[in-house]
């Protein structure tokens, strides 16, 4: 499969990883544009085409990735609207731009929009995907090939509702659970432990509870359920988060997320 890949920041350069390391495509096979040089350097370091040209990116591939702001989404796909092929589809990763938006800039019908979020960068990602009417069964099956290497769970949406909705829930979510990281090990830190022993006890717990939930297929409640001793240490320190709002803090958080997500969406 031939993958273009318009934007080699951070986002851009997570799926180039992913998709080298899933062998969803050869270094061969991929062509990255990019406008800043030295990321240009950086980014010939993994034997993949490189250059500054989004159109040249286009040529001949079968999945053309859109990974750049929102801000220059309108301007980058009016730029490669005609140079994608009519058997392409393409792929945008921009968060807040509604796929009809996508489509009227690039004149492409075959478009996806897609939010990933910061895990994708080590192929643990998770991944929403909204589909354009346009697109085949085929050209969904590379979609689907290509969030493979990057997301760990993918799932696929009816609208842009919806992944302005997952963009509030997994998009924003590494961010709340680094907070929870945060917090865990300031208050050990405080009750005495040294960082880096509270840092290492504190990820390999966040990390292995969420493995656990995945391999066991349990519901969260009857895990925690299962560490949770009556009148125990866990019950004590559950009982200071049910007391303090921590479900409805969370609640308003991801309903704030999903209405600034919407906000941000431009107007159709």
């Amino acid at each position: 499969m031939r993958i273009g890949i318009i934007g080699g920041g951070f986002m851009g350069e997570a799926f180039l990883r992913g998709i080298l390391r899933a062998e969803v495509a050869s270094p061969a096979e991929i062509a990255v544009a990019e406008v800043v040089e030295t990321r240009r350097t950086e980014l010939s370091e993994h034997g993949v085409r490189v250059t500054d040209d989004p159109q040249s990116a286009c040529i001949g591939a079968d999945v053309v990735l859109l990974a750049v702001k929102p801000d220059v989404v309108p301007e980058v796909c009016e730029s490669i609207a005609g140079a994608i092929g009519s058997d392409a589809v393409l792929v945008s990763i921009a968060a807040g731009v509604a796929l009809s938006d996508i489509q009227r800039h690039s004149r492409h019908a075959a478009s996806v929009r897609v939010m990933p979020n910061l895990p994708a960068a080590v192929g643990e990602g998770a991944a929403a995907y909204l589909l354009g009417d346009a697109v085949t069964a085929d050209q969904r099956a590379r979609v689907e090939q290509l969030l493979g290497g990057v997301a760990a769970a993918v799932v696929e949406v009816s609208d842009d509702d919806a992944v302005d909705l997952a963009t509030a829930l997994h998009g924003s979510g590494p961010a709340y659970v680094y907070l929870v990281i945060e917090s865990m090990i300031d208050s050990a830190v405080r009750l005495g432990m040294k960082r880096p022993d509270a840092t290492g006890l504190v990820l390999a717990t966040v990390a292995g509870s969420a493995r656990y939930a995945i391999e066991t297929g349990h519901h969260p409640a009857a895990l925690r359920n299962a560490v949770t001793s009556p009148g125990g240490t866990t019950a004590a320190a559950l009982g200071e988060l049910e007391a303090a709002g921590l479900r409805a803090a969370f609640d308003d958080a991801i309903e704030a997320a999903y209405g600034r997500a919407q906000d941000l969406r431009e107007p159709e």
